[in-house]
């Protein structure tokens, strides 16, 4: 089989057309595989881990902070329990007990948490004595009748 000239001479440009569209796809390929590279050492760092690494860490931390948040949560609500029973609402009402006395001298201190519990302690003022009374309340209830003095200072302390 003889190859002239011309057959030659396409081969060659066939090769040489074939080489160069070899060597553009690799350095395409190139480029394509430098970026990704580029973006993973953006999200890694400057470690050496593997992408798989770094998303098992990071998961390791995402849990990390969500037992960080669920032990936050439990905190407050303990703090809403032991905040629900203190003394939080308080009002005085200051009257005047007796007609022959003046300058609202009398007066019924309340003293509640949330649960409206607590207590009331009422100082009545005469002209020559005081006399000082104390009145338990249990949710909104007392176990001996409130005076409308009294009552006022529940309803004021809890309005509040």
């Amino acid at each position: 089989m003889d190859v002239t000239a011309t057959s030659a001479l396409v081969v060659a440009i066939v090769g040489v057309v074939l080489a160069a569209t070899g060597l553009g796809l690799s350095w395409w390929a190139w480029i394509k595989v430098k970026r990704v590279r580029d973006a993973q050492r953006l999200l890694l760092g400057s470690g050496r881990k593997d992408l798989v690494d770094f998303a098992v860490s990071l998961q390791g931390r995402v849990d990390d902070l969500h037992r960080s948040v669920d032990e936050v949560a439990a905190g407050l609500s303990r703090v809403d329990r032991r905040v629900d029973g203190t003394v939080t609402n308080t009002a005085i009402v200051r009257y005047d007990a007796y007609e022959d006395t003046g300058g609202h001298q009398s007066a019924s201190l309340a003293l509640l948490d949330s649960a409206r519990t607590g207590m009331i302690v009422t100082a009545i003022q005469g002209r020559d004595y005081a006399r000082i009374y104390m009145k338990e309340l249990e949710r909104g209830r007392a176990s001996v009748a409130l005076s409308p003095e009294e009552q006022e200072a529940v309803e004021r302390a809890m309005g509040r």
